[in-house]
């Protein structure tokens, strides 16, 4: 097929590189524009870009799709068969979404119509779910709420952070979309609408959601440890200082204490006190200090038994 592809984070990442192997004509690979990165400001290209011109493919850097006529015109020109977007970052107008004979197919991060929007992988672990999965769609002048065609579910483990569980549904999502290729050249007879109904949200991210709130349940603020690592980080207080909570495992045995309170601290870790148990927080970082573990922490610092953390 001649395909369009439309992608720019890691996510999206391993689809290009399927529909590479799988020997399709990619007459176009859309990506977000370069942008500085690092202390040194340095411009740093998307990982997409990165794979299309290792492999010779010609690139387009928009900053802004809607409106401009000579990119628009650009893509007609290319007669794509198909579009495939994958997390690209903008939103496409209706006169791009209607150029491809097959349509404009996207890899969605969710079981739609749960977990709608910009962050869909992060909602579900914060919600404390135990599937997710992602869902191949056509997409529509709407927020994710095109016709979908395949579903392929996956677990959320009980260790799972954003990031592995990110880097597990790009592999999948490759592999679902792979499969969908017959579908969607069979004039995709088995899409089925959403029920709008059954949708939920998934916000943007703010640093701010990152506050643990040590009066919740020991597996919510496990949830929100896990699911806001690497970005924006769980975090509390130690006395005033911020403490980001990178790893920590739940207990929900019985412990006496106010919430929040340091009730032990030794090489296995910081056990603090939530509403119906313990967390056993295993590695942190401090102001100015690398994200360690707690045992090599307490080698050169005190944390102080009683003190209760988020003040």
């Amino acid at each position: 097929m001649n395909v369009v592809f439309m992608g720019t984070p890691d996510f999206a990442v391993p689809t290009l590189e399927m529909l590479i192997e799988e020997g399709h004509t990619i007459s176009a690979v859309v990506t977000q524009p370069d942008k500085p990165k690092g202390r040194g400001k340095k411009q740093s290209m998307p990982p997409v870009k990165e794979v299309a011109l290792a492999h010779d493919l010609p690139v387009l850097q928009p900053e802004r799709i809607k409106g401009d006529e000579a990119f628009f015109e650009h893509i007609q020109s290319l007669n794509p068969d198909v579009i495939v977007v994958v997390a690209f970052g903008q939103i496409l107008p209706e006169s791009i979404l209607n150029i491809p004979q097959y349509g404009c197919i996207n890899i969605h991060g969710s079981l739609l119509p749960k977990y709608r929007g910009a962050a869909p992988i992060q909602w579900a672990i914060l919600n404390e779910e135990k599937v997710t999965g992602v869902t191949i769609m056509y997409m529509d002048k709407g927020m994710d709420t095109g016709d979908m065609l395949l579903k392929r579910e996956m677990p959320i483990e009980a260790d799972d952070t954003y990031e592995t569980l990110h880097d597990k549904m790009k592999i999948v999502g490759a592999n679902a979309l792979k499969e969908a290729f017959p579908l969607i050249l069979a004039g995709g007879k088995e899409r089925e609408k959403q029920n709008s109904e059954e949708a939920t949200y998934a916000s943007m991210i703010q640093k701010s959601l990152g506050e643990i709130n040590w009066q919740e349940t020991t597996s919510h603020i496990d949830a929100k440890i896990r699911g806001l690592n690497p970005w924006p980080g769980g975090y509390t207080y130690y006395k005033g200082e911020v403490m980001k909570v990178w790893k920590a495992v739940p207990s929900h045995e019985t412990y006496q204490g106010e919430a929040g309170s340091l009730l032990e601290v030794s090489k296995e870790g910081i056990l603090v006190k939530t509403s119906d148990g313990a967390l056993l927080i295993q590695e942190i970082q401090m102001p100015n200090k690398r994200r360690m573990p707690v045992s090599e922490y307490i080698k050169g610092n005190t944390l102080e038994e009683g003190t209760v953390l988020g003040i």
